[in-house]
């Protein structure tokens, strides 16, 4: 019976504490990753976006924007870099993929991109944050990229080729001095 007792004051305090909870604004943790283990010049490169909300009231009309690809440098294939996404509900999340191709190689700044919401349906002001960071990244030549991981079918075809040479006269001396040397023994024994 005590024992009946303490659990049910646990839960009249656990419906009344629950009740007089306020919803938090909304609250967005920002990041882009970019997803290639190499940046290689004329070849695809793949950012990825990702929002969470941690508060407790849905994130709304959320802007996300990303001014680190210029058209000199960069060709967009995919995606697009400035998104709006209606709603985004507490303790869930969002994502957007962005595919990217650079121009030209050499060492390049990766900076955070932008993103805007309101932080609750009543609210006038939207606030502003940054993503984080992948910071600088080399862009290899694809020449030096090809050089390292192509298959080298001809570089292996030319080797064969040349080799060549060095296998297969001292297999013909050999197998010359074997029929001969076979063709004597048959003589041999015949006689």
């Amino acid at each position: 019976m005590d024992n009946w007792l303490k659990i049910c004051m646990v839960v009249v305090l656990a419906v009344t504490t629950a009740g007089n909870e306020e919803a938090t604004p909304a609250k967005l943790l920002f990041s882009k990753q970019i997803l290639n283990k190499y940046l290689v010049e004329g070849m695809d490169i793949v950012i990825k976006y990702s929002l969470f909300n941690i508060g407790g009231t849905a994130a709304l009309d959320v802007h996300i924007a990303d001014n680190t690809f210029g058209p000199q440098d960069f060709e967009l294939v995919g995606g697009q870099l400035k998104v709006t996404i209606d709603r985004i509900p507490p303790g869930s999340n969002a994502t957007h993929v962005v595919v990217i191709r650079p121009a030209k190689y050499g060492y390049f700044n990766f900076t955070a991109a932008e993103v805007s919401y309101l932080p609750s349906e009543d609210a006038a002001e939207a606030i502003v944050g940054f993503s984080s960071e992948p910071g600088q990244g080399a862009i290899v030549p694809f020449k030096e990229y090809d050089r390292k991981f192509s298959p080298h079918l001809l570089d292996w075809l030319s080797f064969a080729v040349m080799s060549m040479p060095s296998l297969v006269l001292p297999y013909a001396l050999w197998y010359s001095s074997k029929t001969k040397y076979e063709a004597i023994m048959t003589q041999k024994k015949d006689k």
